[in-house]
């Protein structure tokens, strides 16, 4: 098969189309002919060196696709050869061929058709996550996410909003109708003094469930924005690593701030892919 490989770390030019040995499915996974795979952020890091896979995975970028089934290994129930299917995947998206585990598949979406289906598993299986599984989002809360405008953003906007929940986002104000086009109920531009501006559209009562990428830079901001038993969901380092946090506003709202990453996950468990894959299926 052929894959994107990267000579050293570096910009795009470091990356090149060669010749590499076909994947074969083990116990519980599938080959996919990969119709399509999406860029995100981390596989942009990985070219760059700051992003290494987790032990065990492909070292191939690519951290989801779409593609058809070519070959189903041993103890693979449910999936037949020549099925249309989206993946989440620890690595390898940038190639011809991939070896999945059959527990992180997903069927193409009714009505979307099968290059887009490539970009949905990523940003499905983090917001999925994040916002419903750990800080379970519940009908009539509100819910901020941080950079509306993003891959994330636009899928998490729409994901609340049909939870019931009442959607605020950030964005450059030029992105502020895409928000809205999406279900936003209140959008803020991201310069402003957000907590501020959320407690102005919102009674005073601010987010009980806030979705971050920025990290450090968004802390005492998000902490400020929270709402009583309000939930901080930190997915990135965008904005750094290290801040101060004031626990005693915390506290004071009862609040919680969580940190998770979805790739190194184990695939079984309570916690594990095949979990969050699943409850995507179920209920996104």
């Amino acid at each position: 098969m052929h894959a994107i490989t990267v000579s050293e770390p570096g910009g795009p030019e470091n990356m090149r189309w060669t010749e590499v040995e076909d994947p074969k499915a083990g116990p519980g996974e599938v080959v996919l002919d990969v119709a399509a795979t999406a860029v995100n952020r981390a596989d942009l890091l990985q070219r760059q060196g700051s992003y290494p896979p987790p032990p065990g995975a492909s070292d191939i970028i690519g951290l989801e696709c779409s593609g058809r089934i070519a070959e189903v290994g041993p103890g693979v129930d449910g999936w037949t050869v020549g099925e249309e299917v989206c993946a989440l995947l620890a690595g390898g998206g940038y190639a011809t061929k991939v070896a999945v585990p059959a527990a992180q598949l997903l069927p193409v979406p009714q009505n979307v058709d099968l290059v887009t289906a490539g970009s949905l598993p990523e940003v499905a299986c983090t917001v999925y996550s994040n916002v419903i599984a750990k800080a379970r989002l519940s009908r009539g809360e509100t819910f901020l996410v941080q950079g509306g405008s993003s891959g994330i953003g636009t899928h998490a906007i729409q994901v609340a909003k049909a939870f019931g929940a009442r959607v605020a986002a950030t964005a450059n104000p030029a992105r502020f109708d895409v928000c809205r086009e999406l279900g936003a109920d209140i959008v803020i531009d991201y310069d402003a003094d957000v907590p501020d501006e959320l407690g102005k559209a919102t009674d005073g009562h601010g987010a009980d469930v806030i979705l971050d990428n920025m990290g450090a830079k968004g802390l005492k901001a998000n902490v400020a924005a929270l709402a009583q038993d309000g939930r901080l969901m930190i997915i990135g380092m965008q904005g750094g690593v290290k801040a101060e946090l004031n626990i005693g506003a915390l506290l004071a709202k009862r609040a919680s701030v969580t940190a998770m990453g979805l790739r190194g996950r184990p695939v079984e468990g309570p916690q594990g892919k095949g979990a969050v894959v699943g409850g995507v299926r179920e209920h996104i």
